[in-house]
Formats: C-alpha cells, structure tokens, sequence
C-alpha cells in the first residue's frame, strides 16, 4: 500500500503570487512556519520552524518548476511532497498539495494520513486567508495546544 495524500483549494491570486508565497519564507511565515533559513531551491536543503511547538525539519527541495511544481522531501518519517500550481485563469491558481512516498504501514501510517491531510488543508486554508484577503488567521499556532 502507497497512498497518497491530497489536499487542493482555488486561490483567487495569479499562479506566481501563489507560487511564490511557497518559494519566499518571508511570505511564508505569514501562513504557515515561524522562520526558514532561506528560500526554496532545487537541490538545496532549509531548515523550518514552528517556534510555538518547538519543532524544526529539513527540507531538501528536489525539484522546481517555475509556476508550476515544487517538490520536497521532509519530515519524520521522511516524505515526498508536491506543490501543484495550475493557472485556472490569470487572477486563479488551484493548488493542489500531494504528499506521498510514506515508509508507515498500519495504525502508524493511518495516523500520520490524518494529521498530514489536517496539517495541509489548515495551511492551504490559512494561504487562501492571507493572499486574498490579507488576513493573518494563526490557524498553524492555534490548531494545538498550549493556549497562551
């Protein structure tokens, strides 16, 4: 067994505002992780964090097409994921994010399927918040405790 992962939305921005919000951790952080150590760039590795939980990961980036795909590998255990980017029309991209290549099987593999699909439908979710509205929802901090 080899699920995969998926998790998509519109997003009411041109295909590279969208794509970009991925590449630029400047843009980043104002949706889903606290800091990077760079931007994205194929066949480098970042590091990101998550300052609330006290969480950092690697992220080698495999590959990217501009506009189009960035695809990464991170986390425990270590995954492959998809950005997909398709210019709908040019102020519509739909975004899709496809996680896949999971080394679990069993209770172990359901669990890391449902906080993963959780994980991406709140960070597609925040993006859409941010990039058509502006608005800075902190869905990332506050789907966890501690509550401060």
């Amino acid at each position: 067994m080899n699920p995969t992962i998926e998790t998509q939305m519109l997003i009411r921005n041109p295909v590279q505002e969208v794509f970009e919000a991925f590449i630029d951790p400047e843009v980043t952080q104002r949706f889903w992780f606290n800091s990077s150590t760079g931007k994205l760039e194929q066949g480098q590795t970042v590091t990101w964090s998550w300052d609330k939980y006290q969480v950092d990961t690697q992220v080698k980036v495999l590959r990217i097409i501009e506009n189009k795909l960035i695809q990464i590998v991170w986390g425990e255990p270590r995954s492959t994921v998809d950005f997909i980017f398709e210019e709908v029309s040019p102020d519509k991209t739909y975004l899709k994010i496809r996680n896949y290549d999971i080394p679990l099987q069993g209770a172990e593999l359901i669990a890391f399927i449902i906080d993963a699909t959780g994980g991406f439908t709140t960070v597609i979710d925040n993006l859409k918040a941010y990039l058509e509205h502006g608005l800075r929802l902190n869905l990332i901090e506050d789907k966890f405790p501690p509550f401060e």
